[in-house]
Order: structure tokens, then sequence, then C-alpha cells
């Protein structure tokens, strides 16, 4: 009987102390802008350490630990991205479909999906964003062109999915310009994307919003894709680090698209992410790059492969005579190079294979397929801005009938062939991003030679991987006149682990740089 009357006392002191807590947690409401949210209240691991700074400036390795052992909630980490999106946001206009209301739901179910004990995903609770030209079910693929109004996603992308599967959670949606077509991120939907470093520089395109979000503390990892530097370029002009992964490592398929893709544009093209740290590049293609049946070209390759017997070589790819490369940016490359072998690597500057004919081979290629496949349908419904730029692109091109496109595709083969073995005696290969200081916002809509001068004469480097549909990494390393530089580092088929290797003992000794910019934009 004393037992009985012991254990009800017991149960009725849980009750007590049970509707004291949830008095409590009702009590402890937060305001983030209009919005009011419940603040939740995750269990602590004695052994968690805090990472160092606001919630906003942790890396996303960092801060899926924090949510994963409780040193933080879900709904504190969105909370704390969404306050810097909208500290910072209105003046940059990289992030342009806001889904903060969307975001706060996911993050309360994710941190009661741990209170349960339930499987936590590798970026479970992490805010990220996606670029706005990948589906996102039940919303409007845009692809920066108001007349796609009407092509509402009737399923999230491959790459969304994967994303949200890992339990990362999507803050908003970032710009991109007309069809992702330019270099350079404007469009008359959204308007322009200005660079948090320097808002007379342009944050690069065509993943430019991506870039500026993720630069400036908006999401840990932002989402992006590239079929002629759209990654590459954009985490150079913004300071972030990425890789442009192998064709058919992250799968891809927008099913609110009229029409399949043409071939060569698929297999130039790649999803992939952009960050801060090189770290969260690995944890992102990890995630990024899980199966999805709707793409016929992914493939299942181990993302390690076998270590080169060391010391590493790396090939400093000499550059062409015809391009003019700013001391500035001479010296960056010399930096990095220093940086590799510091950290064993040998350097050596060589020739890569046929530099200048792979970057005509992807113009060719691409011009050729855009004007017979879309461009007549894409010129109804966009801007005499992107009229001037597609019209600078196609002045290096070649004009191809059916014989010359087939010979195009077999020269492709045979660059490919050409790089692989090049790859046997030097796995990585260190190059540039652009041989020039990072051009202004709207660049591209000077004149038609201008295009052609930034696209042959500055980052050549950048768009010729993609016929090759080799992985490409980059990272920054210098800053110069208040603006990053960043390095290019290409690695064989399925061998990002190599170029990201690389990335990582370049970032090592040159820091990550977004700390100085939050530093210049406080």
């Amino acid at each position: 009987m004393a037992k009985k009357t012991a254990s009800k006392k017991k149960s009725v002191s849980k009750k007590v102390a049970k509707a004291k807590t949830s008095t409590a947690r009702k009590g402890a409401v937060a305001k983030t802008g209009e919005k009011t949210v419940k603040k939740a209240a995750p269990r602590k691991s004695a052994t968690a350490r805090r990472p160092k700074g606001p919630v906003w400036q942790w890396s996303a390795v960092d801060t899926a630990a924090a949510i994963r052992n409780g040193t933080i909630s879900a709904v504190e980490a969105v909370e704390a991205h969404l306050d810097r999106m909208r500290a910072v946001n209105p003046r940059l206009n990289a992030v342009v479909v806001d889904l903060s209301e969307e975001a706060l739901k996911a993050a309360h179910a994710a941190d009661k999906q741990r209170a349960r004990g339930g499987a936590l995903g590798l970026l479970h609770g992490v805010p990220i964003t996606i670029k706005e030209n990948v589906d996102y079910e039940g919303r409007p693929n845009f692809n920066g062109v108001p007349a796609n109004k009407d092509f509402v996603a009737p399923s999230d992308s491959p790459v969304v999915r994967n994303l949200k599967k890992a339990g990362a959670i999507v803050i908003g949606l970032t710009n991109t310009p007309e069809f992702s077509f330019r270099g350079f991120t404007d469009n008359p939907l959204h308007g322009l994307t200005l660079n948090p470093w320097d808002p007379n520089i342009t944050c690069g395109g065509s993943s430019g919003g991506a870039g500026s979000a993720v630069a400036a503390g908006i999401g840990t990892i932002a989402h992006g894709n590239d079929i002629g530097g759209s990654l590459r370029w954009p985490a150079h002009c913004n300071g972030v680090a990425t890789i442009k992964p192998t064709q058919g490592r992250i799968p891809a398929f927008n099913g609110s698209a009229v029409a399949e893709r043409p071939m060569l544009a698929h297999l130039m093209s790649a999803q992939g992410p952009l960050a801060r740290h090189v770290a969260d590049i690995r944890l992102a293609l990890e995630v990024m790059s899980q199966r999805d049946p709707r793409d016929p070209w992914w493939v299942p390759a181990p993302l390690a492969g076998p270590k080169p017997k060391g010391p590493i070589k790396v090939a400093l790819a000499k550059i062409p005579d015809d391009m003019d490369v700013d001391p500035s940016v001479a010296a960056a490359l010399r930096q990095a190079a220093d940086h590799l072998e510091r950290s064993g690597y040998r350097v050596t500057e060589v020739e890569v294979p046929d530099i200048n004919g792979v970057w005509q081979t992807w113009c060719d290629i691409i011009t050729n397929e855009t004007m017979v496949m879309q461009e007549a349908s894409m010129l109804k419904v966009t801007s005499e801005d992107f009229h001037k730029a597609w019209g600078g692109m196609k002045t290096k091109a070649n004009v191809l009938d059916l014989k010359a496109w087939m010979q195009a595709t077999a020269a492709r083969n045979g660059h490919i062939r050409a790089w692989q073995l090049f790859f046997e005696e030097y796995p990585v290969v260190l190059a540039p991003t652009t041989v020039k200081p990072t051009p202004g916002p709207r660049e591209d809509t000077v004149s038609a030679e201008r295009v052609k001068e930034i696209f042959w004469g500055e980052i050549r480097f950048i768009s010729a991987i993609n016929v090759l549909g080799l992985p490409g990494a980059v990272v920054p390393v210098a800053v110069h006149d208040g603006k990053p530089i960043g390095v290019q580092l290409i690695a064989g088929r399925y061998r990002e682990d190599l170029a990201l290797d690389a990335a990582a003992a370049i970032e090592k000794r040159a820091g990550v740089f977004a700390h100085r910019l939050w530093e210049t934009m406080a």
C-alpha cells in the first residue's frame, strides 16, 4: 500500500513538472520579424560544444552536429538564418522567393522528430537555399522568365528531393538570369542581384543569387547548377567554394519542362553546391548525389577513389599567349601553388591538352544546339538584355551543318580521352577561373564584342571544362582591391575527391573568406 502511494505521488509530481515545463515552453516565445515562433527545447549532450560566433555564421557541418547533439534546435538554426536574410537580402536581392513560413514548420517538425529519437539525416535541420531554375513542388519554375508562370512543378527535382530527404530545410529560392543563360544575374522578373563584396562587380551567374546568398550568410549551403561555369564563376565572384561534379554524379530532372533537354546540353550540365567551407561542399555532394530513377544518366560512382601515389603531382596550367593575365590573378595562382606545395603536393607549370580547342568545341556545340532547339522560343519571351548577351555568345561560335555537328561531337570524345590520359601523370590541374578582375554587374550587355571577350578571353578555363564533363572545384585564395579571387582545381572523371582535397589544402592556409566579408558588411 505504501508503494502504491509513493508511486502515485511520483506520478503526480511528474505531471506537475510536465505542466510547468509546458507552461515555460509556451512562455518562451521569440519574435522573428512579424512572425511569432515557439522555441524548441532540445536535449543537450554533456560533451557538446557550441561553435563560435552567431548561428548564421556556422558551417553546415557544425550546424548539423549542433542540432544532432542538442546544442541548438532546428528552429533556432532556421530563425538565425531568416533573421540574417531579412537583414541583408533587401540590399542584395539574392533570395527572390521567401519560404520563411514553410521553413519554420519544417524546423518544428525536425525538432519533434529528434525528440522522438527518430532517424536523422546528414543535414537534419540545416538551413539551405535552392536556385529558382529547378522544380520545387507546387511552385512555378520561372528560371528568370515571367512567361514561365504556368510551368508549375508537379514534384521536387531530384536534387531538392535528396536535400530534403537528408533533413535540409529550404529557407528561400535564389535568383538566376533569364533561362539561366547569362554569366550575370539579372532578369525582368526579380531584377539585379548584387555582390556582397562590392555592388560595382557582378555576383556572377547563372547561380549568382546562390553565390551572393551563401557568401552573405543566408543559408549554410546554396544549390546551383553549371553548363558553362554557372557554379564556378559565382564562387569566384563571391569568394566561396564549390564543386561542379562529373556529369552524371548528381541526378537532374524537371517535370515542369515541356520537352526533354537536348543531349549535349544534358551531358555538359551539372547540379552542385556552393558553400563557405570545403567540408560543407563534401557533405552537400554526398547528399545531392543519391540515386533518382528519373535521371537515366545518373552514375552510381563511389565518392572517393584510390589515392594516387604521393606526392600528388599538380599541373599548373600554362595560360595561352592570347589571354592577357592581370598581375593579381597571376599572383593568386602562384599563391595557390605555394599553398599546395607546402601541403605536400608537387606543382609543375605545364601545358594542358588543347584548352583552346576544348573551349571552341564547347562553344560550337552548345550554341548550335541552342540555336536549333531553343533560340526562337527563348527570344520571344526574353528581354533586350538577354538578346544582347545571347548575341554576344554566338559571335565566337562556328555555324555547323549536320556533318560538322557530328564532327564536333566526335572531337569532344577525343578531348575527353586526351585529358583522361593527362590525369594519369597529373591527377589534379590548377587553373584560373578568370584571368581578369571581376567585371561590372551588367557587363554582358555592353556589346557583343565584350561578351566574346569575357567568355573567350577571360573565363576560357571555366567553360571549356563543361564539354569534358570533368569535375572542377573553386576555392578563394586571395583578396585584391577588396575583391576575392578564386582558383579552379580540375580532376579526372568521378574524382571530385581529388579536386576537393586540393581545395581543402588551399583553404587550410588561405582561410575562409566569408569572415573577412562579414567584417566589411558589418
